[in-house]
């Protein structure tokens, strides 16, 4: 074999290398699929749902305003959301929206637990009509499953809008903060609320 087919050769191997690195990332993420929920404080939904088996990620951020570039001190409009990357083989979009459910107060669309105003409404985004579909089934079931008249579900279901992810020292707050985390959902009363309403349904 000359220097020059050795060279080559190494040549092809390279790039058979390169694109294996390239491709395989690419491909997990497209068969990941994507859902984005309003419940209160991100903080506190981002850590109830990336915990869940099939979740890729889940990222704090603003959506439903037509505000551009929103900030924490400037979100008008906009709900505190979480936009939640999965794994459709391991979790479905209808056990996700189970799990939003009972993570939330369904009876408030005045804010979330201790966190009042419009920025802290619970609101479901879908991204097309099969998500609309099982999101309106889900709330349906909820209706009954609560014993509760489905216009006093209080969770708005709308097509999803640009997401705004939050500042950086937002992201994975409960890991990266337990302390102060652990103290704001508990004096938040979130817990408690959730267990009111979910106990015996949980």
């Amino acid at each position: 074999m000359t220097p020059m087919t050795k060279i080559f050769r190494r040549l092809i191997l390279t790039c058979m290398l390169f694109q294996l690195l390239i491709v395989w990332p690419t491909q997990v993420f497209a068969e990941s699929e994507e859902a984005i929920f309003a419940g209160g404080c991100f903080w506190c939904l981002e850590h109830d749902l990336e915990e869940l088996d099939g979740v890729v990620s889940a990222e704090s951020g603003y959506s439903g305003g037509d505000l551009t570039n929103p900030t924490y001190e400037n979100h008008i409009g906009h709900q505190e959301v979480v936009k939640v990357s999965f794994d459709p083989k391991v979790i479905s979009y209808k056990d996700l929206l189970q799990q939003y459910w009972v993570n939330i107060d369904p009876f408030d669309d005045k804010g979330q637990f201790c966190d009042r105003g419009d920025s802290y409404k619970p609101v479901i985004f879908t991204s097309n009509q099969e998500q609309k579909s099982d999101a309106k089934e889900s709330k349906e079931k909820i209706s009954m499953a609560l014993n509760t008249p489905l216009e006093q579900i209080k969770v708005d279901i709308i097509d999803s809008k640009a997401f705004w992810i939050a500042e950086k020292y937002h992201q994975d707050f409960a890991v990266k903060n337990p302390l102060k985390y652990k103290f704001y959902r508990t004096s938040c009363g979130r817990d408690n609320r959730l267990k009111k309403v979910w106990g015996e349904y949980k």
